[in-house]
């Protein structure tokens, strides 16, 4: 079983920015996929950025260039900073690791 607890949701203008942080704890022996997901208030649960252990990474095209995905091995945590945010990022944001997903979320409001 793995726990996960993001941190640094919050509000932001358009155009700012946030890092999110996730740490994963529990009894595992390493974890290759990690990330990002997120679900806007009306619509379905979309999958934001994925990194491998390796460090290969994934986005989704809409994030592409403004947000960046990393991951401290060592530590279980995988980070996602977002920049040159848009009030259409607006949603909680849900981390992932393997097939495990947080519960609570965290949530991200971008204002006009």
């Amino acid at each position: 079983q793995v726990q996960l607890v993001e941190s640094g949701g919050g509000l932001v203008q358009a155009g700012g920015s946030l890092r999110l942080s996730c740490s994963a704890s529990g009894s595992f022996f390493g974890i290759n996929d990690m990330g990002w997901y997120r679900q806007a208030p009306g619509k379905q649960r979309e999958l934001v950025a994925t990194i491998t252990r390796g460090g290969s990474t994934s986005y989704v095209d809409s994030v592409k260039g403004r947000f960046t995905i990393s991951r401290d091995n060592g530590k279980n945590t995988v980070y996602l900073q977002m920049n040159n945010l848009k009030p259409e990022d607006t949603a909680i944001f849900y981390c992932f690791a393997y097939k495990f997903v947080s519960r609570q979320g965290t949530q991200v409001t971008v204002s006009s």
